[in-house]
């Protein structure tokens, strides 16, 4: 084979190695969001009363970002011993089948184990599809291709918001695991990352040790740091769009905002804000200077959900499209995960990454159903995001820029 031909072949795996992390993301996003959706009928269906909605919905959501905060360990240990695609593909095959489990439960404790297990399987793709891509692509470029991953994998929440709304809860489950289990065919022809097959011939070099992240202080505040600047996108998603209709009610708005339709317009957002950021990032060749920026919009945004989202439910839906679209770093976000580490524990990084923002929903759903009896239902809600606000300003302080930086070292 020539080394033109070669070029060639390795130039359409890559291309591949993206379009495979997008449409498993797509399908991670459009199964990790469906719950919010479908909270209300799907509870109601298997007979829990309307009163216990609420405080059922949140167990049921701890139990699938608990799920995920031990899947993403599982699964980043696994990428960085066994190679990103045993963790693209098998992560897919999981939480498929736990979807498709999700369709046919009897009662609230069988939903609950199912929504853990499908916690677990969701864990591992986008950390697994961001390490690969940004291993396979140039440092130049790398920023672009995780943009797309994580554009189109976004948009999956919009389609679950738009199937949920034609069809029953549990046909919206079925459709989401046959769509994982399909994209499994496009396995033929993606390539391991060419990093990680170099480091895994190279002897004495410790790989997936995710302890290796706190050995010392430096390393391990560059971890935590990545993690809270990530917190704000999942308490926007998390407590105001997924509890809209209890935030709504209780600020007056009547009828109370549905949360499919919430979903649906802060994922849009979501979209919008991922291109926006991930193109930004390239164009001023920086990532802190655009997760700064995406911050203080956040700021902006949680204030106008709290002071104009009540007017009517056209300006709370518009209020939830900025709110996706501020909180649309997440491209830059994940990017910024996998630069900060080396190859060694750059899969435990950065799927442990996003997961532990993912499960920063429990601790902050906990915090909303605890401060409610003193504060209120929307008091309990702005005195967690301010928090949160401040928190993630205080850590992207201590984060390095990463735009451009060579990807090929390892942890020692």
């Amino acid at each position: 084979m020539s080394v033109g031909s070669a070029d060639a072949k390795r130039g359409r795996a890559v291309k591949l190695a993206v379009v495979v992390a997008a449409l498993g993301y797509f399908v991670d996003i459009y199964d990790l969001i469906l719950f919010s959706i479908v909270r209300k009928p799907s509870l109601i269906g298997i007979g829990v009363p309307p009163e216990r909605v609420l405080d059922t919905g949140v167990l049921l959501i701890n139990m699938q970002m608990g799920g995920m905060l031990l899947g993403g360990i599982f699964w980043g240990i696994l990428g960085d011993k066994r190679g990103r695609l045993s963790v693209l593909f098998g992560s897919i095959v999981l939480y498929s089948l736990a979807n498709i489990a999700n369709a046919f439960v009897p009662n609230v404790e069988a939903y609950a184990v199912t929504r853990f297990i499908a916690g677990v399987g969701l864990a591992g793709e986008l950390g697994a599809g961001i390490t690969l891509v940004s291993e396979s692509l140039s440092k130049e470029t790398r920023g672009y291709g995780t943009t797309i991953v994580a554009t189109v994998g976004i948009t999956g929440a919009v389609v679950g918001a738009l199937v949920a709304g034609l069809v029953p809860w549990q046909t919206s489950y079925l459709i989401g695991g046959g769509l994982g289990l399909a994209l499994l065919v496009l396995r033929i022809g993606v390539y391991e990352s060419g990093m990680f097959e170099k480091l895994k011939a190279t002897r004495g070099v410790s790989r997936g040790n995710f302890f290796l992240l706190f050995s010392s202080w430096r390393r391990a505040s560059r971890y935590l740091g990545v993690i809270l600047v990530g917190v704000p996108i999942w308490y926007a998603v998390g407590v105001l769009v997924t509890f809209s209709p209890e935030i709504g009610a209780a600020l007056g708005m009547s009828p109370a905002p549905e949360a499919a339709k919430a979903v649906m317009y802060c994922y849009i957002g979501l979209a919008l804000g991922d291109l926006g950021s991930g193109a930004l990032s390239q164009l001023l060749r920086s990532r802190k200077r655009v997760l700064f920026g995406f911050l203080v919009l956040t700021a902006l945004a949680i204030a106008a959900y709290f002071t104009l989202g009540s007017a009517s439910t056209t300006a709370f839906y518009a209020v939830c499209v900025l709110l996706g679209f501020a909180t649309g770093y997440w491209a830059v976000f994940v990017t910024v995960a996998s630069e900060q580490f080396g190859t060694n524990v750059r899969a435990t990084a950065t799927t442990t990454v996003p997961n532990f923002v993912r499960g920063a929903v429990v601790p902050l759903t906990l915090a909303f159903t605890a401060l409610q009896p003193w504060l209120g239902v929307p008091g309990a809600a702005i005195a967690i995001g301010v928090v949160t606000m401040l928190v993630a300003l205080g850590a992207l302080a201590t984060l390095d820029e990463t735009y451009g930086k060579d990807l090929e070292f390892h942890e020692t």
